[in-house]
Protein backbone atom coordinates (compact mmCIF):
# COMPACT_ATOMS: atom_id res chain seq x y z
CA UNK A 1 0.00 0.00 0.00
CA UNK A 2 1.21 3.48 -0.85
CA UNK A 3 0.74 6.72 1.02
CA UNK A 4 -1.34 9.26 -0.94
CA UNK A 5 -2.58 12.80 -0.50
CA UNK A 6 -5.55 14.29 -2.32
CA UNK A 7 -6.73 17.88 -2.38
CA UNK A 8 -10.06 18.79 -3.92
CA UNK A 9 -11.98 22.04 -4.31
CA UNK A 10 -15.75 22.09 -3.95
CA UNK A 11 -18.03 24.78 -5.36
CA UNK A 12 -18.65 27.71 -2.96
CA UNK A 13 -22.45 27.68 -3.36
CA UNK A 14 -22.75 24.70 -1.00
CA UNK A 15 -23.89 25.03 2.60
CA UNK A 16 -21.63 23.68 5.36
CA UNK A 17 -23.79 20.55 5.66
CA UNK A 18 -23.62 19.89 1.91
CA UNK A 19 -19.87 20.45 1.89
CA UNK A 20 -19.32 18.02 4.78
CA UNK A 21 -21.62 15.48 3.09
CA UNK A 22 -19.52 15.68 -0.10
CA UNK A 23 -16.30 15.17 1.90
CA UNK A 24 -17.84 12.15 3.66
CA UNK A 25 -18.86 10.73 0.26
CA UNK A 26 -15.27 10.80 -1.00
CA UNK A 27 -13.79 9.40 2.23
CA UNK A 28 -16.42 6.62 2.04
CA UNK A 29 -15.27 5.80 -1.51
CA UNK A 30 -11.76 5.41 -0.09
CA UNK A 31 -12.72 3.27 2.91
CA UNK A 32 -15.04 1.08 0.81
CA UNK A 33 -12.08 0.26 -1.44
CA UNK A 34 -9.76 -0.70 1.42
CA UNK A 35 -7.99 2.59 2.05
CA UNK A 36 -7.03 3.74 5.54
CA UNK A 37 -7.64 7.46 6.19
CA UNK A 38 -4.59 8.95 7.94
CA UNK A 39 -5.58 12.62 8.13
CA UNK A 40 -8.39 14.86 6.96
CA UNK A 41 -8.20 18.66 6.97
CA UNK A 42 -10.97 21.04 6.00
CA UNK A 43 -9.16 24.19 4.88
CA UNK A 44 -12.41 26.08 4.39
CA UNK A 45 -13.46 28.69 1.88
CA UNK A 46 -10.44 30.17 0.08
CA UNK A 47 -9.86 32.41 -2.89
CA UNK A 48 -8.89 30.65 -6.10
CA UNK A 49 -5.78 31.70 -8.03
CA UNK A 50 -7.93 32.14 -11.14
CA UNK A 51 -11.68 31.84 -11.83
CA UNK A 52 -13.02 28.33 -12.43
CA UNK A 53 -16.53 28.06 -13.90
CA UNK A 54 -16.98 31.79 -13.13
CA UNK A 55 -16.32 31.18 -9.41
CA UNK A 56 -13.53 32.95 -7.53
CA UNK A 57 -13.65 30.94 -4.26
CA UNK A 58 -13.99 27.30 -3.26
CA UNK A 59 -14.01 24.90 -0.30
CA UNK A 60 -10.58 23.24 -0.04
CA UNK A 61 -10.14 19.81 1.58
CA UNK A 62 -7.03 17.68 2.08
CA UNK A 63 -7.19 13.93 2.76
CA UNK A 64 -4.15 11.74 3.48
CA UNK A 65 -4.62 7.99 3.13
CA UNK A 66 -2.91 4.65 2.57
CA UNK A 67 -4.30 2.68 -0.36
CA UNK A 68 -3.59 0.38 -3.26
CA UNK A 69 -3.04 2.04 -6.66
CA UNK A 70 -6.35 0.69 -8.02
CA UNK A 71 -8.25 2.76 -5.45
CA UNK A 72 -7.04 6.01 -7.02
CA UNK A 73 -8.87 5.33 -10.29
CA UNK A 74 -12.12 4.76 -8.42
CA UNK A 75 -11.66 7.93 -6.35
CA UNK A 76 -10.89 10.09 -9.38
CA UNK A 77 -13.90 8.63 -11.23
CA UNK A 78 -16.06 9.70 -8.27
CA UNK A 79 -14.53 13.21 -8.45
CA UNK A 80 -15.27 13.48 -12.17
CA UNK A 81 -18.88 12.31 -11.76
CA UNK A 82 -19.66 14.82 -9.01
CA UNK A 83 -20.56 18.26 -10.33
CA UNK A 84 -19.72 19.89 -6.98
CA UNK A 85 -15.98 19.29 -7.52
CA UNK A 86 -14.20 22.16 -9.30
CA UNK A 87 -10.67 20.69 -9.24
CA UNK A 88 -8.81 17.79 -7.65
CA UNK A 89 -5.25 16.53 -7.39
CA UNK A 90 -4.11 13.16 -6.03
CA UNK A 91 -0.47 12.19 -5.70
CA UNK A 92 1.65 9.50 -4.08
CA UNK A 93 3.98 10.67 -1.34
CA UNK A 94 7.58 9.44 -1.36
CA UNK A 95 9.30 8.68 1.95
CA UNK A 96 10.49 12.28 2.43
CA UNK A 97 7.08 13.79 1.74
CA UNK A 98 5.46 11.23 4.06
CA UNK A 99 7.90 12.18 6.84
CA UNK A 100 7.17 15.87 6.27
CA UNK A 101 3.40 15.23 6.38
CA UNK A 102 3.77 13.30 9.66
CA UNK A 103 5.85 16.12 11.14
CA UNK A 104 3.26 18.71 10.02
CA UNK A 105 0.44 16.67 11.61
CA UNK A 106 2.33 16.34 14.91
CA UNK A 107 3.09 20.07 15.02
CA UNK A 108 -0.54 20.86 14.35
CA UNK A 109 -1.67 18.45 17.10
CA UNK A 110 0.79 19.92 19.63
CA UNK A 111 -0.08 23.54 18.88
CA UNK A 112 -1.75 25.07 21.95
CA UNK A 113 -5.19 26.57 21.60
CA UNK A 114 -5.40 30.35 21.56
CA UNK A 115 -6.51 31.75 24.88
CA UNK A 116 -9.27 34.32 24.90
CA UNK A 117 -9.00 36.84 27.70
CA UNK A 118 -12.05 38.58 29.02
CA UNK A 119 -11.80 42.33 29.37
CA UNK A 120 -13.72 44.19 32.04
CA UNK A 121 -15.47 47.32 30.89
CA UNK A 122 -15.72 50.11 33.47
CA UNK A 123 -18.67 52.41 33.20
CA UNK A 124 -18.16 56.10 33.98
Amino acid sequence: MNHYETVFILTPVLSDAQMKEAVEKFTKVLTDNGAAIVNEELWGLRKLAYPIQKKSTGFYTLVEFDAAPETIKKLETAYRRDERVLRFLTFRLDKFAAEYAAKRRSLKANKPAVEVKEVEVKED
